[in-house]
C-alpha cells in the first residue's frame, strides 16, 4: 500500500545554499504503522542519485532521539557526516524535540552519535576511530594512480570510523588541490582522502579531498565522516590544540566548510559541525 511520506532535501556543510553536500532525507520510516523495508529504502537512494538518502525512524536505543539508516544508491553505511547533521536538521524541523534540551542522540549503525544543537553551526561528536599506517602496497598503489610526486607525501594513515578511509596528507593544500581525480576508478580504489596545511594567514587551516567514495562517485563535495577520522588522528597526534576550519569541495565547484572543536575539558572528545539548509520540503509516496 503506498504511503505518503514526509520528504527533506537539505544542503549540509555550507554557509552558501546548493554549495554544501545535498542529502535526501524521508522522516516518516514508518507511516500509519507501515515501515519501509530494506528493498524500498534502497530503491528510494537508488532513485535520489545523491551520496546519501538517510530514513528516520522512532528510536530502539532507550537514550536515543530517533534511529536513523543511511543509504548510499548502492548499499547501507553504518555512519557518515553530512547525513547525521542532515537527519538532524530535518528531525527538528519537523517537530522532533530532544530529550536532553540543546542534545539530540542519533541512533546509527555505530551506536549513539551526540549531536550538540546548543551552539551554531550544531557538531556531532566524532565516533571512535582506528588509526594505523597504510599497508605499503596500497600506498604505492595510490600514489602511483594518482600521479602523486611520493617527496609530496608527508604522511599516511588508514583510519577506520565506519567507513574505511585511505588517506594522504601531502606537504600543501596547491598539492591536494592539484590531484587529478578522474585518474582514480571505481572499484579499484575505495575511500582516497588528500589533506594538507593551508599557508598562515588562509582563510581556512586545511584543504581536504575524498576521491573515490562508496557512492561510487570520482568526487565527494563534502565528507563529514572523513573530518571526523581526520580530527580523531590529528587529536591522538597532539595536532588539535585549537579550533580548525577545513575546505572541502573547491574542486568540484563548492563551498564546503567544516568545523572542528576538541573539547578541553575531554581531550579525546573532539565535535565536527557545520550549517544545514533546507532546500525542498514536500511528500513522497512510497
Amino acid at each position: 500500500m503506498t504511503q505518503q511520506r514526509r520528504f527533506i532535501q537539505c544542503d549540509v556543510f555550507t554557509a552558501t545554499p546548493t554549495r554544501g553536500n545535498a542529502l535526501a532525507v524521508i522522516v516518516d520510516g514508518v507511516a500509519n504503522g507501515v515501515a519501509l523495508t530494506d528493498e524500498q529504502m534502497q530503491t528510494v537512494a537508488a532513485w535520489t542519485n545523491l551520496a546519501e538518502t538517510t530514513f528516520l525512524f522512532p528510536p530502539e536505543h532507550p537514550d536515543a532521539d530517533y534511529k536513523v539508516r543511511i543509504f548510499t544508491p548502492s548499499r547501507e553505511m553504518l555512519f557518515a557526516g553530512h547525513p547525521t547533521l542532515g537527519s538532524c536538521f530535518s528531525w527538528l524541523h519537523t517537530g522532533g524535540k530532544p530529550k536532553i534540551a540543546g542534545l539530540v542522540k542519533q541512533e546509527c549503525g555505530v551506536g549513539i552519535v551526540e549531536i550538540d544543537i546548543s551552539n551554531s553551526p550544531p557538531a556531532f561528536v566524532a565516533p571512535p576511530t582506528s588509526i594505523d599506517p597504510l599497508p605499503d602496497e596500497n600506498l604505492q598503489t595510490i600514489i602511483k594512480a594518482l600521479d602523486v610526486n611520493p617527496s609530496h607525501v608527508v604522511n599516511n594513515k588508514l583510519l577506520v570510523n565506519g567507513p574505511t578511509w585511505h588517506v594522504l596528507e601531502l606537504e600543501t593544500a596547491e598539492q591536494v588541490l592539484a590531484v587529478d581525480s578522474s585518474r582514480v576508478r571505481w572499484p579499484e580504489f575505495n575511500s582516497i582522502g588528500l589533506i594538507a596545511k593551508h599557508k598562515e594567514g588562509a582563510e581556512c587551516d586545511y584543504e581536504v579531498r575524498l576521491l573515490a567514495p562508496s557512492s561510487g562517485m570520482s568526487e565527494d563535495p563534502i565528507t563529514g565522516s572523513l573530518n571526523a577520522a581526520l580530527a580523531i588522528w590529528l587529536n591522538a597526534e597532539g595536532r588539535l590544540d585549537k579550533d580548525l576550519l577545513i575546505a572541502q569541495g573547491t574542486t568540484v565547484n563548492r563551498h564546503g566548510r567544516v568545523y572542528i572543536t576538541p573539547d578541553n575539558n575531554q581531550p579525546d572528545v573532539v565535535r565536527i559541525g557545520g550549517h544545514t539548509h533546507l532546500l525542498i520540503e514536500g511528500v513522497i509516496s512510497l
